[in-house]
């Protein structure tokens, strides 16, 4: 009888044994091969659904020469990397490696103070994400206390590029968005001058946080509230996805984030949008760049502040001096939003623009449908390098190629 036992009990593990060596022998191995397509690439985001069963986390990818790069998987199932460098029309290969313990430090760092969201990159500060946000003066009405925004924004040398509750524009928030002329049913609630009474955005939530070698981020609420008539009615629910990047570290430095708005009626009505030439996604710059003279724009189409308002551009740019030295911001518009090339509004004097596509007419944010706009930011020291502000603008609008294989 014993020694039947132990015969079965032989068989048992050599079948346990023969299926763990079979597993073994059936892992696969996971390769993306990355095409450059038609332009050189640089310190390029890369961004494409992970492999199937791949889990959230801190990767590795390993090119033919053993040089390895960081690739990060978010809970969604979106994988990122930075590739360093690729010519155009080549081709590379790399495998997709588990990263050893320790690997996933440094890169982009996520602080959270309450509501508060701050972010840097390779250790220099990049942005703050006012939540709650406050009043800073005691002069200032509580009609026009917001938060759901981004202030101060930094350049890589820490000067800071954006204003925020500007004395002569206390409804201006650093890189902000709000509508301006709308109808509500049947009223007319305005988001942008909260000074009015008749509308305002706040902040709801934040909702996720992360951070990694390859990118930071966030995503919150907001929810933009009809006041007409003393009310308090939602019109729209609006959700940010913020996302900073590991990049700008060659001998330009530059900090660089995304900004992807989601809005949707928080009714069974519209949200109609009448033709105006302001509302939409915003920045304001430092105020020492108030006034005509001291601040200058450009934009894709070599526009500038005198011939640059209500024209089309795929990116602008705004440029001053800060401690007696020039830096700038500039917002690229992603060519798959609402009309683009989206048509741009400078301000004449003062240090601000907005991307507004409802100069170009009426249109609504119908129930049942989502409204996605994409911004890519770009924050540098000195005057505007048109040649980068176009590679960036290519990475963004048409990003490398990735195919993902296994055997």
């Amino acid at each position: 009888m014993l020694k039947s036992s132990v015969t079965i009990s032989s068989f048992i593990c050599l079948v346990i044994l023969a299926g763990h060596l079979k597993s073994i022998a059936e892992k696969e191995t996971t390769f993306l091969t990355v095409a450059a397509g038609e332009r050189d690439r640089r310190e390029t985001v890369v961004s494409f659904n992970s492999p199937k069963g791949s889990k959230p986390g801190s990767y590795l990818l390993r090119d033919e020469s053993g040089k390895a790069i960081p690739l990060q998987i978010d809970a969604r199932g979106q994988a990122t990397f930075v590739l360093p460098e690729l010519k155009s029309g080549a081709t590379k290969k790399y495998e997709l490696v588990s990263a050893p313990a320790g690997s996933a430090s440094g890169g982009v760092r996520l602080v959270r103070e309450k509501e508060k969201i701050s972010i840097d990159i390779a250790g220099r500060k990049a942005f703050t994400y006012q939540g709650e946000g406050e009043l800073p003066r005691d002069d200032i009405k509580p009609i026009f206390k917001r938060g759901g925004y981004i202030h101060p924004v930094y350049t890589p040398s820490g000067r800071i590029v954006s204003d925020d509750y500007p004395p002569n524009h206390v409804h201006h928030h650093g890189i902000w968005f709000a509508w301006t002329k709308t109808r509500f049913e049947e009223r007319e609630p305005d988001f942008w001058n909260m000074g009015t009474g008749s509308g305002t955005v706040e902040f709801v939530a934040l909702d996720e946080t992360w951070s990694g070698p390859v990118d930071a981020g966030f995503r919150s609420r907001h929810r933009y509230v009809d006041l007409v008539g003393g009310g308090a009615k939602t019109a729209l629910n609006e959700v940010w996805e913020v996302i900073a990047y590991n990049v700008g570290k060659g001998a330009k430095p530059y900090l660089m984030f995304d900004l992807i708005s989601i809005q949707e009626c928080a009714t069974q009505n519209p949200l109609i949008l009448p033709k105006y030439h302001y509302g939409g996604m915003a920045f304001r710059g430092h105020r020492n760049w108030d006034g005509k003279d001291n601040s200058i724009f450009l934009t894709s189409e070599a526009k500038d502040r005198a011939n640059g308002n209500e024209t089309r551009a795929r990116w602008c740019h705004i440029n001053g001096r800060i401690d007696g030295e020039p830096a700038g911001l500039t917002m690229f518009s992603h060519p798959g939003n609402f009309r683009a090339p989206q048509p741009v509004r400078i301000h004449p004097t003062e240090p601000y623009f907005t991307f507004a596509p409802s100069q170009m007419g009426e249109w609504q944010i119908a129930p049942g449908s989502q409204y996605t706009s994409r911004y890519r930011y770009l924050v540098t020291d000195g005057p505007p390098d048109t040649v980068e502000l176009e590679r960036i603008w290519s990475d963004y609008a048409q990003p490398p190629v990735v195919t993902i294989s296994a055997k």
